[in-house]
């Protein structure tokens, strides 16, 4: 029995059953590194939740939420740094919660930073098992968490609502529902400059639908998919393993050709790029910039896309003296693995809106001249770069798994509560 239709009515009420195992496994990953944080900062006499609300780009949030934009530093370099250089969605978020509860500002960071860290876990779960089944999913929300930096996702940053976004709105253009995905992309690119790159993916899948369709194909090559063949949703059946499912769009109309398909895809289009568009044109406006203002106020933070040749400077005066050659090799190595895991994506056929996502976030991170500290943390919404990796670890035994990334879980927790005791994310 073909169960394609049936999926759209019957698997919906059991979305958060089917994924309670990745967000449970998330939630303990993400609990483990709190507890060690606590830990270790009580033992240096600090403040685990000071860490975690009060310092760095939490402060600047706060900072919004509260005053409102037109804050800025100057250094005694001749730098300015502007709060201008955040986007609004998180201290938005920030000013809500304190509006509706006895919470502050720092506290409303902190509560909307967890929820949409759980809210980007069951994004990640729902992409990955589109494609690749159930299994597939755990194992992709849980690299996910343990990421070196995976700490950042339980602090008053824009990492974890950025990546709930884009996620999101990936499963959205996979789904056919492009008006969804042109909203939630809209909202990214209200919360990170990245957001860039899911207006991209928007755009480009649905530059190929359109392409698909007038060229006479009966099938949209978008990547908005479903399991075909009846494939079960832990991929029993269906295509090989390793391979993007494919089949009839869930929850679309029967033929992609439909004029309402049409219409839909093109308000997606012009949805999602009118947040970020809408703040840059604001900032430039404000600041008397014009349309590049915003550039400007990066600038002063020196902060620009040079290619990536201000990091290659970076990386190789590490190589000038024995100990910090050892960082040096660190840091090809760490570029090297990226690129690999992104050729083992293209190699994995992965629909063409992750690819460019994770291209556009990959690219403007090791490309970017910004503080270089920063880069594995800018890398963390690239969550596509995982899924090869975690199809390979989906045939793996359960009980090698557990073991394996319940160490892995542990390293990762240690080095975030060492990491953020130390130098930190800026």
């Amino acid at each position: 029995m073909n169960d394609l239709e049936t999926r759209a009515v019957v698997a919906r009420p059991g979305a958060l059953r089917r994924a309670a195992p990745a967000l449970l496994g998330y939630a303990a990953v993400r609990a483990l590194g709190l507890v060690v944080l606590a830990l270790w900062s009580e033992a240096r006499g600090k403040s685990a939740y000071t860490l975690l609300t009060a310092r760095w780009d939490s402060l600047w949030y706060t900072r919004v939420a509260e005053l409102g934009y037109g804050y800025e530093v100057r250094l005694p370099n001749g730098d300015v740094h502007s709060n201008l250089a955040f986007f609004p969605l998180l201290p938005w978020l920030e000013r809500l919660v304190a509006a509706v509860s006895p919470l502050s500002y720092a506290d409303g960071g902190f509560v909307v930073s967890l929820l949409a860290s759980l809210a980007a876990a069951w994004g990640i779960f729902a992409v990955a098992d589109r494609l690749y089944g159930r299994r597939a999913g755990v194992c992709a929300v849980l690299l996910w968490a343990v990421l070196p930096v995976g700490i950042v996702q339980s602090m008053a940053y824009s990492e974890s609502l950025f990546t709930a976004l884009a996620a999101w709105a990936l499963y959205a253009v996979l789904t056919g529902r492009w008006v969804t995905a042109g909203l939630l992309a809209g909202l990214a690119g209200l919360t990170r400059p990245v957001g860039l790159a899911v207006v991209a993916a928007v755009w480009a899948a649905a530059v190929a639908a359109f392409l698909r369709e007038r060229s006479g194909s009966s099938f949209v090559g978008d990547g908005s998919t479903a399991p075909a063949g009846g494939a079960c949703g832990d991929g029993r059946a269906g295509a090989p393993p390793g391979a993007p499912r494919t089949g009839t769009p869930v929850g679309a109309p029967p033929s992609p050709h439909a004029p309402g398909v049409r219409l839909r895809r093109m308000a997606g289009m012009l949805l999602a790029p009118l947040g970020a568009a809408g703040y840059v044109l604001w900032v430039g406006d404000r600041t008397g910039g014009g349309p590049l203002g915003y550039l400007d106020v990066q600038a002063g933070w020196r902060n620009g896309f040079d290619g990536g040749y201000a990091f290659a400077l970076f990386v190789a005066g590490r190589f000038t003296s024995f100990p910090s050659a050892l960082a040096g090799a660190a840091l090809v190595l760490g570029v090297a693995l990226v690129v690999w895991l992104y050729v083992l994506c293209v190699r994995q056929r992965q629909p063409l809106p992750l690819l460019v996502y994770a291209g556009t976030v990959t690219a403007l991170a090791l490309c970017a001249s910004s503080y270089f500290g920063s880069k594995p943390r800018l890398l963390m919404p690239a969550f596509p770069l995982l899924l090869p990796l975690a199809v390979a670890l989906a045939r793996a035994r359960t009980r090698l798994l557990a073991a394996g990334l319940g160490a892995v879980a542990a390293a990762s927790a240690a080095y975030g509560a060492f990491w953020l005791n130390g130098s930190g994310p800026p």
